[in-house]
């Protein structure tokens, strides 16, 4: 096997083969794509079931840090896109785009996280593509994965289904994947250890589901952080939202990284927490629920929803610790680069 990515690796031929059957068929190949075809064959749904369907392309640089690496990231977001829609998440597909001279064994260590965390997840990488582009024209590898997922009849979450009255949830402490990326990428130093929280939240969704029947929705609080994602939730439904900082769960280290970078902790980018709007009688089960699962120990009740006023249109507030009250924008730019 060669030790670095060559251009005739994506050239289709017997190079292209060596890297499919040495790298990708080595440490993930199920039977679907053991198959070799252009196209995976897979089991239609039950009658009554709905398909859900999402993609997303990662470009996060480092590609490892701690709590993860490139390749987990991208099975855990797409994963978890899909099962915000309440769906259960089945079949990925992946592909690459790799620069020429990027070390093999960084691409089999990428595989062999992708591996470990859809088993977690339970959902099978079925079909995917290779590319190679010259040296200098990439950033080592990029990942791009699709996912589908099936959903039963009677499940219909969304942002406009938020009301109010309704809470808000968090799953867990907030900014811990971007402020880990940010003190990598900067070789900064704290002293508490600082982890991604990239993970597979299909489980830890079901599981709220099954306890509170009446959840809205889901969303996961990636790009632009909870100040973002609640946002757009009140967008959607034409409502308000708001949120009690003392409620908010964030890690010391994490806050006082905000306060030394001067980044608000609430715009940071998560890959392993759910925000979750669920009817107020169902807030203690759903809390219960998420806290049960090992993803979930930190989860909180934040906020509840209100009646928008509709001459300023939807906003999202924050009840500061102080007792005042301030208005909560979506991230305006770019915060943190290539955290995803």
């Amino acid at each position: 096997m060669d030790t670095t990515v060559m251009l005739g690796h994506g050239s289709g031929g017997t190079m292209m083969k060596r890297i499919i059957d040495e790298v990708f068929f080595a440490a993930y190949a199920g039977e679907e794509l053991l198959r070799g075809d252009d196209a995976a064959v897979l089991s239609a749904p039950a009658q009554g079931e709905r398909l859900a369907f999402s993609t997303d392309s990662f470009v996060v640089t480092p590609h490892f840090f701690p709590g993860g690496d490139i390749g987990r990231l991208a099975v855990c977001g797409t994963v978890n896109d899909v099962a915000t829609s309440g769906a259960t998440p089945r079949y990925l597909s992946c592909g690459f785009v790799l620069e020429e001279g990027f070390p093999i064994e960084d691409l089999k260590r990428i595989c062999a996280s992708m591996a470990e965390v859809a088993k977690e997840a339970g959902v099978h990488l079925v079909t995917g593509d290779t590319k190679v582009v010259n040296r200098g024209h990439g950033d080592g590898v990029y990942v791009n994965t699709a996912g589908i997922g099936t959903l039963r009849e009677g499940v219909n979450l969304g942002g406009a289904q938020c009301k109010p009255g309704d809470k808000v949830l968090v799953s867990g402490t907030l900014g811990d994947h971007g402020i880990t990326i940010m003190s990598c990428r900067e070789s900064l130093s704290f002293k508490a250890d600082l982890q991604s929280d990239a993970a597979p939240l299909n489980h830890l969704i079901a599981e709220v589901l099954a306890a509170a029947p009446g959840t809205r929705c889901f969303r996961d609080p990636t790009r632009g952080g909870l100040a973002s994602t609640l946002n757009e939730l009140a967008s959607q439904s034409g409502t308000d939202i708001t949120v009690e900082e003392d409620a908010v769960p964030v890690k010391p280290a994490v806050q006082g990284a905000c306060d030394m970078l001067g980044y608000d902790v609430l715009q940071v980018a998560n890959e392993g927490k759910m925000v979750c709007v669920v009817a107020p009688e169902d807030a203690d089960a759903a809390l219960a629920a998420m806290r049960a699962n090992k993803y979930g120990a930190d989860a909180a009740i934040i906020g509840e929803v209100s009646e928008a006023q509709p001459e300023r249109g939807s906003k999202v507030f924050l009840r500061t610790a102080f007792g005042g009250t301030r208005i909560l924008d979506m991230l305006v730019g770019e915060q943190l680069p290539r955290i995803c």
